[in-house]
């Protein structure tokens, strides 16, 4: 064969690659690890081949931050599906709308109530982390009056004083318990006093009806702006682990919806991760403080930059230990009824799922 015949094949041949390779599909359906295009738009799972919608039970927490940012920045839409909040008077209506599977995602917090829901029979699965205190930035803490400051300088001091809970038998109770067993106190020691109302707590503080309080975020920074009350140490300081909320999920939606929950979880916790960039790193913080006034009751901007926020785990990972911990108090003190298998109940195998799919959140840095 001539030298220029063989040059000619070559670069047919070159040209038949060339024209192969461009045409190849970056990302195929069932391809996790692809590059994005439009076909596989979040670059790791393929979507839904059907839009489905999954309905969110959440009334504007902060906690919720997990949600809001991957529905505005697209993160559900990348793998089809449409996601719907949708809001209850309280949990007990709630719950046995999650375990009937009318709604697919819920978020909770430990109580009695709860616990002895799932005890009677309404199964609902604990997935993911949705609120713990940040060290030395707890988004849920203790407030006392500003003229209180001279008597009260450490834990011990709050024996004989009133102290303002806003729940019995749930993650309030269990904190203040905490607190006062920190202090070397009894509950007998510390006057417990029941309101319910956040707002309230702020008046009662400044006017003396009670002398401290478990506030939470925006008022403890609001009550701070407006001489109200002051800070007094930190949660961290006796309940370093504390579980908040967490994210609950139907069973159906767990256990015979695994394609569209593993989708879920992974766009959920994308949402997760921007949230702790902005509010840890600050990376596009101003981008995710614009989400969060849409999304939640606290349209503040500039306050945004002040309040201790919630912590949400970027890799979904809960403090199991605190729940049962939590658990047990309740039982101890007679508050629930019957018995439960936490082991059950607590699954964190979806956020480790897609972990493996996202990567940890440190390795992606």
């Amino acid at each position: 064969m001539g030298k220029r015949m063989l040059c000619f094949y070559s670069l047919l041949l070159a040209a038949f690659l060339l024209l192969v390779s461009g045409c190849t599909p970056s990302g195929t359906e069932g391809d996790s690890g692809g590059n994005a295009n439009q076909k596989n738009p979040s670059g790791d799972l393929t979507p839904l081949k059907k839009k489905t919608t999954v309905v969110i039970a959440e009334d504007g927490a902060a906690s919720g931050a997990g949600f809001y940012i991957a529905k505005e920045k697209g993160y559900f839409a990348d793998y089809n599906i449409e996601v719907k909040f949708a809001q209850f008077a309280n949990s007990d209506d709630m719950l046995p709308a999650l375990a009937a599977g009318e709604v697919d995602i819920a978020g909770g917090v430990s109580t009695a109530s709860f616990f002895n829901a799932i005890a009677q029979g309404i199964d609902v699965k604990i997935i993911a982390d949705k609120g713990h205190n940040v060290k030395g930035k707890s988004y849920f803490s203790f407030v006392i009056g500003k003229d209180k400051q001279g008597e009260i300088k450490e834990y011990a001091d709050f024996k004989g004083k009133r102290i303002a809970i806003s729940t019995k038998d749930g993650v309030d109770d269990y904190i203040f318990e905490q607190m006062i067993a920190h202090g070397g106190l009894t509950r007998e020691e510390v006057k417990f006093v029941l309101m319910p109302d956040f707002g309230s707590m702020m008046a009662a503080v400044n006017n003396g009806t009670v002398d401290a309080a478990l506030q939470i975020e925006p008022f403890i920074t609001q009550g701070e702006k407006k001489g109200l009350h002051v800070r007094f140490g930190d949660t961290t300081d006796y309940a370093p682990e504390a579980q908040i909320a967490m994210v609950l999920a139907s069973p159906q939606f767990v256990n015979e919806e695994k394609e569209v929950s593993l989708r879920f979880m992974t766009a959920y916790l994308k949402g997760v991760r921007d949230y702790n960039d902005a509010f840890m790193n600050g990376k596009n913080k101003a981008e995710i403080i614009q989400i969060m006034t849409k999304h939640t009751a606290l349209k503040d901007e500039k306050m945004w930059e002040n309040v201790f926020v919630t912590g949400l785990n970027p890799d979904g990972q809960m403090y199991v230990k605190d729940i049962k911990k939590q658990y047990d108090m309740y039982k101890a003190n007679g508050a629930i009824r019957g018995t439960i298998d936490l082991d059950q109940a607590i699954d964190p195998s979806l956020a480790a799922e897609a972990v493996k799919i996202i990567g940890g959140y440190e390795t992606n840095k």
